[in-house]
């Protein structure tokens, strides 16, 4: 039996467990904030309801009092009235008259006695009630001011939690991306880069052999002018006389020119 009992003890608990955790996953704090908020602001709205009815009925009373005073010095002042009439019959010899008045003041003494009762019964609660609604006031202005704070508090929270998503959003989103090291990937693209610089750099190189090998070229075209020049400057020399003559024999090559002048 004890232990049905734990099994089902277990069970229990783990319901609530599952459902709490559920319920936790469900809340949304912007969403709950928001509905705090609602309820705050209708409770604040009953509670300006309440307060305005109790000084409704305060305001009521303090009337009823101030007419039940008013009265009691209206029915007075006739008692008075009467009685001193009365007196007056009396001195005139009409004492039927006076007894008449007499009992009208007694009337008048009476109502306002009734009245001045009705009064003192209503100033201890109409004075409560001034008190009540007092502290009803104080209060309400207090939950107003924490609905402010509540207000603020909300934004702060809503603003913190949208910051919290924003940074997982990132990092999810950073580790989506690969679960390696991402320089890797920039290595790869920078070889690829110095691969291409490589090739446009052969390019040029190969592009500046070219034309030194032309200009090459050309010198070697002005090294055969120069040759084929003074070949013929020596045929010029010779005036027909066999090369080997005047090649074997430089003074005659030095002297002809002088003879020719001669």
């Amino acid at each position: 039996m004890a232990q049905k009992q734990s099994i089902l003890g277990r069970i229990s608990q783990l319901t609530r467990a599952n459902v709490n955790s559920l319920l936790d996953k469900a809340e949304d704090p912007e969403k709950m904030l928001d509905q705090l908020v609602r309820d705050y602001t209708n409770s604040i709205s009953e509670a300006e309801d309440s307060v305005a009815q109790t000084i409704g009925n305060l305001r009521l009373a303090e009337a009823d009092h101030a007419e039940d005073v008013a009265a009691a010095k209206e029915w007075g002042a006739k008692a008075l009235a009467a009685s001193q009439r009365a007196d007056t019959m009396r001195a005139a010899g009409q004492s039927a008259e006076a007894e008449k008045l007499d009992q009208l003041a007694r009337v008048a003494l009476g109502k306002q006695i009734s009245f001045e009762t009705e009064a003192k019964q209503a100033a201890p609660m109409i004075a409560s009630q001034g008190e009540t609604v007092e502290k009803l006031k104080t209060g309400l202005v207090q939950m107003k001011s924490k609905l402010g704070e509540l207000q603020t508090k909300r934004d702060q929270l809503v603003a913190r939690q949208k910051t919290a998503q924003a940074q997982a959003t990132v990092q999810d989103a950073v580790k989506s991306i690969s679960i390696l090291d991402p320089t890797s990937e920039v290595s790869r693209f920078e070889e690829k880069v110095r691969r291409e610089e490589a090739r446009v750099a052969g390019q040029a190189e190969l592009a500046s052999s070219s034309l030194d090998a032309q200009f090459e070229e050309l010198e070697l075209d002005s090294e055969t002018l120069e040759v084929e020049a003074r070949l013929a400057e020596l045929k010029g020399l010779t005036g027909g006389v066999p090369a080997t003559n005047v090649l074997s024999d430089p003074a005659s090559r030095l002297d002809e020119p002088s003879e020719q002048t001669e």
